[in-house]
């Protein structure tokens, strides 16, 4: 526990109904007897932990009516004491109570320093941590399930089970070093082999569900290209519902990427309406056309839209071949053009008109980007616990090349032991000062 009281405004800033101020450390229980006079002649330092008690709160220059809480050590978010201030939402009202906590010897927090006092005091793991954070910034609904399964230690037990199945190889391996006499060295090499192997695998399984989490956390990029005039455009903002890109009849019209965020089943997806791609003699259109190329490339989908009722030519072409090696839905689009109902090999027919299509488009586009995965596998969501992962699969394999080349044990434990070093940096168990201030630096003051 540290010894000095930190204090913070924990809701947002601006008017509303409710502000409240946080106060944790040793005593803030000092802090609070000075500041709050309960209704009746219950002192605070009487109070019950876990409820609720009203009274006046004394902000210096004001007083006003609210309520107050204590949450005693070791059960409570940061493991220390903590009491809670609940006042009107008003911003001078909650400044004006948090200054008085400094007055009366608190510190100011800093970000995110309750959660960080939280891992401190081994309430939390390092990667709860950052599902905390996760969930706060969760920008839809399946970011803010996946940082709660990283929040709810989802990916720390998992890890942490890990860790001690190579916990256990080491410490045979220190005993075939230290008894060399017993010649159970060999003995045991076939075994080893076997178990580094298995938890080789596990920890590919656990990174493999990266490609989702990572979809998750930073949304779908999805392109939707072809060439200028087919109605994409139109089509962009009938997916998003509003009118974000110009539309016109002139090709050519969209000169530069246009983005829209879109959520489908709760995950978000980033659509870019890119310029139309062909050749031109006008060099800002051919600006936009880059770009549009750039985005194409980087993409996780592309959509590639067609006019139905003008019937694929070479420039269609082209831009196919741009989308060979992309996921690919194909839309044949303005359908309320024509009557032809000449068989195509289009994903989905569509008219931006009427929106007819729309529904089955947005269906497609999650079933591209996500297949059937269940939302429980979506809980590795950071490139920090990816890149430990990796780093961990690296060293697992490095051990088991060392057994299949007859190397000493003591060697092999080398190996072995990076594994399990790279696997604490997802708990926090070996991660470095500058990796603990980096990740904490994220959250804002108050939590």
């Amino acid at each position: 526990m540290l010894e000095n009281n930190i204090a913070a405004i924990a809701t947002p800033a601006g008017k509303g109904g409710v502000a409240i101020i946080r106060i944790s450390g040793k005593d803030p229980l000092k802090i609070a007897e000075q500041m709050f006079k309960p209704v009746g002649k219950t002192e605070v330092s009487a109070f019950e932990p876990y409820r609720m008690y009203p009274g006046q709160i004394d902000g210096g220059s004001f007083t006003d009516y609210g309520l107050c809480v204590y949450f005693k050590a070791p059960a409570s978010y940061t493991g220390e004491d903590i009491v809670e201030f609940q006042c009107h939402g008003g911003e001078n009202i909650a400044r004006g109570i948090l200054r008085q906590t400094f007055r009366l010897g608190a510190k100011p927090a800093g970000k995110g320093e309750f959660t960080k006092r939280a891992f401190l005091n081994g309430k939390l793991s390092l990667a709860s941590a950052e599902g905390v954070a996760d969930m706060i910034n969760g920008e839809s609904d399946a970011e803010v399930k996946a940082g709660f399964l990283l929040y709810s230690e989802k990916l720390t037990n998992k890890v942490r089970d890990l860790q001690a199945e190579l916990k256990t190889l080491l410490a045979g391996i220190d005993v075939s070093v230290d008894y060399p006499e017993e010649d159970i060295e060999e003995q045991h090499i076939a075994e080893l082999v076997v178990a580094l192997k298995n938890i080789l695998i596990k920890t590919e399984s656990i990174s493999s569900g990266y490609a989702v989490g990572k979809k998750i956390k930073n949304g779908v990029t999805v392109a939707i290209c072809g060439k200028p005039n087919t109605g994409k455009s139109s089509l962009l903002n009938k997916l998003l519902g509003y009118d974000k890109a110009i539309v016109s009849n002139v090709a050519g019209t969209t000169r530069d990427a246009v983005e829209g965020v879109l959520e489908i089943d709760g995950r978000k997806f980033n659509l870019y309406d890119t310029a139309g791609v062909r050749e031109s003699g006008d060099m800002i259109e051919n600006i936009g056309i880059e770009r549009a190329e750039a985005i194409i490339r980087s993409a996780d989908v592309a959509v590639f839209v067609a006019d139905y009722s003008a019937g694929l030519d070479e420039e269609d072409g082209k831009v196919l071949a741009m989308l060979k090696d992309k996921p690919l839905i194909k839309v044949f689009n303005k359908i309320d053009l024509t009557e032809d109902e000449t068989p195509t090999d289009a994903d989905v027919m569509t008219s931006a008109v009427t929106g007819a299509g729309v529904q089955k488009l947005k269906r497609l586009l999650y079933e591209k980007s996500f297949g059937e995965r269940g939302e429980d596998a979506a809980f590795l969501i950071e490139q920090r616990h990816f890149d430990a992962l990796v780093r961990a699969q690296e060293s697992l394999k490095k051990a088991i090349a060392a057994c299949d080349m007859g190397q000493p044990l003591d060697l092999i434990g080398i190996d072995v032991k990076e594994a399990w070093d790279a696997l604490g940096e997802i708990t926090g168990e070996t991660a470095t000062e500058a990796i603990i201030e980096e990740i904490f630096a994220k959250f804002c003051v108050g939590k």
